[in-house]
């Protein structure tokens, strides 16, 4: 039976789960073997580790290695726990050396050595070089394998580096330029090449070059190769020496794991760290209890506030059905404001020393959207209660939507000071401190108003 994938992605994932569970493998073969790699890892993404361990060895050997290198490190450590040594063994020394420490950073701590051992001499220094940098650190990320040339070669000498190290340079588009120290003076392209005379000096076509240090926080240095808009970016230690590169589609492939644990902390869970339909129900569980915990603690604070100031909703009970309006107004002025901060923060719009001018801002804000909204709770609320009421709402409006984009706003900034991750001080977080702050200040305005 083949399977069309053309149709519903979710209809041929039964139909191949279905012949791996009735054992036909000629069956499975015959369904995902000449199917592009794309596709294969689609299917590998939605399988069980154990299904996806039999497809996997079921593919063509190039193919396989294809598809091992697109998967989400993740996805290809369980796939090292279900493939035999042999194997895993000479997967794992065809991949590019980042692509290794990306893999072995997932990895049990009793297998890594294990798998470095059996790597050819070359090749366990080179994924050395990038092991020995530090976790969050572009060093780690980098690729060790590149091609240079000199200032004082020629076109045609530097087209013969080019030939020579095709094998296992990770990229020939971007060619750094070195000077007799090592360190990096210029960067030519391909293209610039191709278009010159064979006896030009490279030192005649080379362009002023960027480079990142090798300890640079990895998304920082990601971040200026996707905003650069380079090929690649070379990657140097403290004396300006060439020690690696960072390519485009790592680049990319760093954003998007950074993006996605940021959009996972602001939505109150912990990073998946691999696609949601391969994920084991117990780590799911695992990534939302901690912070419904929290979170469940920090409610207690609402709590209180409300016994506080129990007398107040005896004297006017009316004040009781305006309590889910303006928290929940006041959390969602403060999500925005954070939200907003932490992906300027993110694209490098701000820094934390403009903490000042970014509090200036949300104050001014979050006050003219609370008075918008004020004016429109008065006008609801003056003709079915009394004036008093009408006044009490406006008004806690303003003050709530002006504290929560204060709030909203520095809280990103802050934990960025003191190097935490700023969604975690996002939207959950947020919501609960600003529920509670909220309202008292609702209570305060209204026995004030009110005269309770």
């Amino acid at each position: 039976m083949t399977v069309d994938f053309t149709g519903d992605m979710t209809g041929a994932i039964d139909t191949i789960s279905q012949q791996i569970n009735s054992s036909n493998l000629p069956g499975v073969a015959k369904s995902v073997v000449g199917l592009p790699t794309r596709e294969l890892v689609d299917i590998c993404e939605r399988l069980n580790v154990k299904q996806r361990a039999v497809v996997f060895r079921l593919l063509p050997k190039q193919q396989a290695l294809e598809v091992f290198e697109t998967l989400a490190p993740p996805l290809q450590s369980d796939l090292v726990s279900a493939l035999r040594d042999s194997e895993i063994a000479s997967l794992f020394a065809r991949l590019d050396p980042d692509d290794r420490v990306w893999l072995l950073d997932e990895l049990p701590a009793g297998v890594a050595p294990q798998l470095l051992r059996g790597l050819p001499d070359r090749e366990r220094e080179l994924t050395a070089v990038v092991l020995g940098y530090p976790q969050d650190s572009i060093g780690r990320r980098m690729s060790p394998e590149y091609v240079t040339t000199h200032p004082g070669l020629s076109v045609t000498q530097t087209l013969a580096r080019i030939h020579a190290g095709l094998e296992h340079a990770e990229t020939i588009y971007t060619v750094p330029v070195l000077d007799d120290g090592r360190r990096v003076v210029g960067i030519v392209s391909l293209r610039g090449l191709m278009s010159a005379e064979g006896d030009t000096r490279i030192d005649e076509l080379m362009t002023s070059p960027h480079t990142v240090g090798a300890t640079a926080d990895v998304e920082d240095a990601a971040r200026a190769c996707a905003n650069l808009g380079l090929l690649a970016l070379p990657i140097v230690d403290s004396e300006s020496r060439l020690v690696g590169i960072l390519t485009i589609d790592d680049a990319v492939r760093i954003l998007e794991n950074e993006e996605s644990e940021d959009a996972a902390r602001q939505g109150g869970v912990e990073p998946l760290r691999r696609p949601y339909l391969s994920t084991p129900i117990r780590s799911l569980v695992r990534s939302r209890v901690l912070w419904l915990l929290v979170l469940a603690v920090g409610a207690t604070l609402t709590v209180q506030v409300l016994e506080v100031f129990e007398d107040t909703l005896n004297a006017v009970t009316v004040l009781a059905l305006f309590v889910p309006l303006l928290i929940g107004t006041g959390g969602n002025t403060g999500n925005q404001a954070a939200t907003t901060v932490t992906r300027a923060l993110a694209l490098g719009d701000v820094r934390s020393r403009d903490i000042l001018r970014v509090l200036g801002r949300e104050m001014r804000v979050g006050f003219f959207l609370g008075l918008m909204l004020g004016t429109l709770g008065f006008a609801i609320a003056t003709p079915v209660y009394d004036l008093g009421i009408g006044i009490t709402i406006g008004l806690t409006l303003v003050a709530v939507c002006t504290v929560a984009a204060t709030i909203g706003g520095i809280m990103p900034l802050a934990a960025h000071a003191i190097r935490v991750d700023p969604a975690v001080f996002s939207n959950p977080f947020i919501s609960t401190f600003v529920d509670a702050t909220g309202l008292i200040i609702y209570f305060l305005i209204a026995m004030a108003i009110l005269q309770i």
